[in-house]
């Protein structure tokens, strides 16, 4: 008997990509489930009791016992494990683009186009992203597997995109760099390595569910699809299948990804550690368990990543109970702040440490999501300070780095070609160390600037992203509204981290009384004054008048009575509720394809009714009820 349900009219809809080959390895996988919701409801239950009890994380006891193969913490600091050597397509990866493979309510000749974009830009690597730069509104998960196996497979549709756009980026480059940048467009969509970031462990799918009713895992969902429709065309290429996993906060959790990664490549009959994984290090608690985390994905381990969003918001969270803990403005918590300085240093130190067999790791730089598009000076500045971070990230020991638009690729990796190391693997930073100075370092704050225009556009930028997701651009280009019309101010493309650590930093100066360091004319405030509710039901009500006010170009018409106002809604409830939520993610995918306030409310309330009286999340798609098996 069949454990899962998908409807009939998506089962006739994406049967190239729901093919009999998935549906038997999702079955085969489906058991699982059950014990990522274990794992999810732990996670839920160390984070209400931190909060509780006033706790800091640790580093972990050196008798834990990792994983089903129960790896030994001591022996794992010991380097008595084992990870990957590192693939031929993976050694050189200088510069790896992000973005989906699909664009909302888009035709197929269109939304592949992004894949095009991608694979034409000269990226040593490019993460087709299914998690927070995907919209998920309709079937856009589904849609973002079939560009992605088209392109794969080289369809003919994907190849006539593929050569219009060529002549198009020809075009542009020519006009901006004074050359092309593609000779042989069939040739150059082989270049690029491509990688694919599954949702994480915290997120549900939106299209199937258990029999019992119960939600499906997101992850098992992308991990399946992607590799089951892939994996011979790759193998046909000799490219490696590679995966970005996002959002893991313990070794415990690295070690399910592991299981999954397995049960998959025994169900292919793939031999073990074929699939390749890179670990987005997003979260403050995977920080202190880096090292047991890379031995828990074993033969599949090939690189760490550090953000900056995300790893901002995951901070904020994880210290969200200790009161004197406020972050500044976020535009002062670059990767050279205290604890991103410490954060950084951990991961570099983490990846190159030998395992048993003498084998390295990779650490891939953060993101750079500048886009070269504004006046001429606007353009200048910020390309200075893109080029700046980059060669201080390569300095740094970082082994390329990534962007978040096509048009940075070849602004960017020529700071890597110009040193022409394939990549930084074995380089000696010292050894992982395990003190309580070492645990500090990565919650430690620095004096720097918190004001009304940091808090403004925190705010503003919130609202604007909360508004682009629930119209599925998860993927967007984004400045504050007071600089709407100023090109010397450039976009930034932001995915659903921007969110999350804007709306966990302004939770931080309200509920823990962060005092402004200077003063603000405009509403009347001295240096050192209070942040209190005020002053923020003050701002929220003008940025987002801002935002209505504004043109069709920064903030859609259509959604100003639509989407825009459950936005509001979701953006004032997470910031002032007494209870902070996990993930502004959580509201938002309450509300995909709902335009109705009023059920916005309803969904919200019912959120937190969830987190107050059980401490766990609501995920689940509330839209979608059992109709079929998985094999009508």
């Amino acid at each position: 008997m069949s454990l899962l349900h998908i409807t009939p009219e998506q089962l006739l809809i994406y049967q190239d990509i729901y093919t009999d080959e998935v549906l038997k390895a999702l079955e085969a996988l489906a058991p699982l489930n059950a014990k990522q919701k274990v794992l999810m409801k732990e996670r839920n239950q160390r984070r209400a009791e931190r909060i509780a009890n006033k706790t800091r994380l640790d580093f972990l006891p050196e008798d834990t016992c990792i994983g089903p193969d129960h790896l030994r913490v001591a022996d794992i600091r010991l380097g008595d494990f084992e990870c990957s050597t590192i693939p031929k397509d993976l050694q050189r990866q200088w510069i790896q683009g992000t973005g989906p493979a699909a664009k909302p309510n888009a035709s197929i000749e269109s939304s592949i186009r992004n894949v095009a974009y991608a694979l034409l830009s000269g990226a040593d690597g490019w993460m087709f992203d299914g998690e927070d730069a995907l919209g998920q509104i309709n079937t856009m998960s589904l849609d973002n597997q079939r560009n992605l196996k088209l392109a794969i497979h080289r369809d003919h549709t994907f190849l006539t995109a593929a050569e219009q756009v060529a002549s198009e980026m020809n075009q542009w480059a020519q006009g901006f760099l004074g050359r092309t940048i593609i000779d042989d467009w069939q040739r150059q969509l082989d270049f690029t390595t491509l990688i694919f970031r599954a949702r994480g462990l915290h997120l549900d799918d939106r299209h199937i569910i258990m029999d019992n009713g119960e939600s499906f895992s997101a992850s098992i969902t992308d991990l399946t699809l992607f590799v089951v429709n892939n994996y011979k065309a790759l193998q046909a290429k000799g490219s490696s299948i590679v995966l970005y996993l996002p959002k893991i906060q313990t070794a415990q959790e690295a070690a399910f990804w592991n299981t999954l990664l397995t049960a998959l490549e025994n169900h292919l009959e793939l031999t073990p550690g074929t699939i390749k994984c890179y670990v987005l290090v997003e979260q403050l608690e995977a920080t202190y368990q880096l090292l047991e985390i890379r031995a828990a994905l074993g033969l599949h381990f090939v690189g760490f990543n550090t953000g900056r969003w995300d790893y901002i918001n995951a901070v904020a969270d994880a210290m969200c109970g200790i009161d004197n803990f406020i972050n500044p403005n976020i535009e002062s918590i670059t990767m050279t702040y205290a604890y991103m300085a410490a954060y950084e240093d951990r991961v570099r130190k983490a990846v190159n440490t030998p395992d048993q067999n003498g084998n390295y790791s990779l650490w891939q730089g953060g993101m750079e999501p500048n886009i070269p598009v504004g006046s001429v000076a606007g353009v200048k500045a910020s390309m200075a300070k893109a080029l700046a971070g980059a060669k201080r990230e390569q300095a740094a020991g970082a082994s390329g780095k990534w962007v978040a638009h096509w048009k940075m690729v070849h602004i960017i990796r020529p700071v890597w070609e110009k040193i022409g190391e394939t990549n930084q693997l074995g380089r000696d930073f010292g050894p992982l160390t395990y003190s309580s100075e070492d645990r500090k370092a990565l919650i430690t704050l620095e004096d720097a600037p918190l004001t009304i225009r940091g808090g403004r556009n925190l705010l503003s930028v919130a609202l604007q992203y909360g508004n682009a997701f629930l119209q599925g651009f998860q993927a967007a280009a984004l400045k504050p509204a007071d600089f709407f019309g100023n090109e010397d101010i450039l976009y930034l493309m932001e995915d659903m981290a921007t969110g999350e650590i804007r709306l966990s930093v302004l939770c931080e100066w309200l509920h823990k009384g962060a005092r402004l360091t200077e003063g603000d004319e405009e509403l009347s405030l001295n240096n050192g004054a209070l942040f209190t509710k005020k002053i923020f039901d003050q701002m929220l009500t003008e940025e987002y008048q801002k935002l209505l006010d504004a043109e069709d170009k920064d903030v859609h018409n259509d959604s100003k009575t639509t989407t825009l106002p459950i936005s509001l809604e979701i953006v004032k409830t997470y910031i002032t509720s007494e209870v902070k939520g996990p993930w502004f993610i959580d509201l938002l995918n309450l509300n995909l394809n709902n335009k109705d306030l009023e059920v916005a409310k309803q969904r919200i309330a019912r959120y937190y009714e969830e987190l107050t009286s059980t401490g766990q999340r609501l995920t689940e798609n509330l839209d979608l009820q059992p109709n079929t098996h998985i094999n009508a």
